[in-house]
């Protein structure tokens, strides 16, 4: 008789780790009975056909009380599903679903999930998850070795996210994508929502300066978000006909295939499954050194990097120094990070020979985080304390 595993998560909207919760459903399809609990069924962006899904109908609030009354509200509904399943395990995903995890706490076993290196911003959230979770799964070595050493936390784990390499490449030729631009343009991409934290001032920036040198060369960046100020920046830079946001798309791989490069200018991430996604594709990638991800991507001994002050040719793709977070709209500053983010775009859509070896490189990096590594390692982890 398979075991019971409850997934936790707010929504199954745009996000990292959304689509990793889908996808660890999927996964154990074979091995446990597997129940995704969400707090609102609004805007589901992905494919929950055949899984077993229960909506709670607790979407956000606006108000301080509100937020605080939906949590024992959840919290509640989730206890009792708890004991009327006979769930064995409890894998929450991000702090809204971990606080209702830990709440709920019965005789199961609760695995908050740690999906940011922004979680790693409030110490007092996370002492109380590292003392009532039987593991905390984080997505990266750094915040495991961070939480390990802040909180006296022996069973936090690090569980990196799932790629199905062939999958990726089969949903790319699933349809086609028709770009406001001719097919010969160099397209520079980029994915995420529209956030501050995901930097993308810096990319529309450095992009004119590329963009002066190869004006054939384009921009998208797909995502959730109206991204007005975003195209008027682009319209300030002179360069808002070479830049483009077809928004949240179910199935980016079509879009992502266009790419010739993959730029990622997060100020903080915790596993960016986008980045990785480009490089199942075969696309070469310049990142940020955020706080967490690209590094331990990118890199075979990402510990041994170092702190950067320059541009670094790793062995998976490019890294560059960490960005200003605080945003800048103004077409008039290019700072010189921006300039140097160009740089390396520049490089690998003028260097073709780089262009092709970390092409190759990427792909054969992202097939080491495959499905079956995941579904492994994750198993690993059910037999603890057994």
């Amino acid at each position: 008789m398979k075991k019971k595993m409850m997934l936790i998560v707010p929504m199954l909207h745009q996000g990292g780790f959304e689509r990793v919760c889908v996808a660890t459903a999927r996964l154990l399809e074979d091995y446990f009975d597997v129940t995704i609990v969400i707090f609102s069924s609004q805007d589901i962006a992905y494919d929950i056909k055949g899984l077993n899904v229960i909506d709670l109908k607790l979407g956000t609030v606006e108000s301080r009380i509100g937020k605080l009354l939906n949590v024992v509200k959840r919290s509640r509904q989730v206890r009792k599903l708890k004991k009327q399943l006979g769930v064995d395990i409890a894998y929450s995903f991000g702090p809204t679903a971990n606080f209702v995890n830990v709440f709920s706490k019965g005789k199961e076993k609760v695995w908050t999930g740690i999906r940011s290196y922004m979680d790693m911003e409030n110490p007092g959230r996370l002492k109380l998850f590292c003392r009532c979770s039987d593991l905390v799964v984080c997505c990266s070595k750094t915040i495991e070795k961070e939480i390990r050493e802040k909180f006296s936390c022996d069973h936090a784990v690090t569980l990196y996210n799932p790629m199905d390499l062939a999958q990726a490449k089969e949903k790319a030729e699933s349809e086609t994508v028709n770009t406001p631009w001719d097919k010969t343009q160099k397209l520079i991409v980029s994915m995420g929502r529209e956030d501050d934290v995901k930097g993308f001032w810096h990319l529309i920036k450095s992009f004119s300066l590329v963009n002066r040198e190869i004006p054939d060369c384009g921009l998208m960046i797909i995502g959730d978000g109206d991204f007005d100020d975003y195209r008027k920046l682009a319209n300030d830079l002179s360069v808002g006909d070479h830049v483009w946001f077809p928004g949240l798309r179910k199935n980016p791989f079509p879009y992502l295939k266009e790419a010739a490069v993959y730029a990622l200018t997060s100020y903080n991430e915790g596993f960016p499954n986008a980045l990785v996604e480009a490089m199942a594709l075969g696309v070469p990638v310049v990142a940020t050194d955020c706080m967490t991800g690209p590094r331990e991507i990118l890199a075979k001994g990402y510990e041994s990097v170092g702190t950067l002050t320059e541009a670094a040719d790793l062995e998976y793709g490019i890294l560059i120094p960490n960005m200003e977070k605080d945003k800048n709209m103004d077409a008039s500053v290019i700072t010189k990070e921006e300039e140097r983010l160009a740089e390396q775009l520049l490089r690998l859509l003028k260097d073709e020979k780089l262009h092709e070896e970390y092409s190759r490189k990427a792909a054969g990096r992202a097939a080491q985080f495959s499905n079956e590594t995941y579904v492994k390692n994750l198993l690993e982890m059910a037999e603890r304390g057994n």
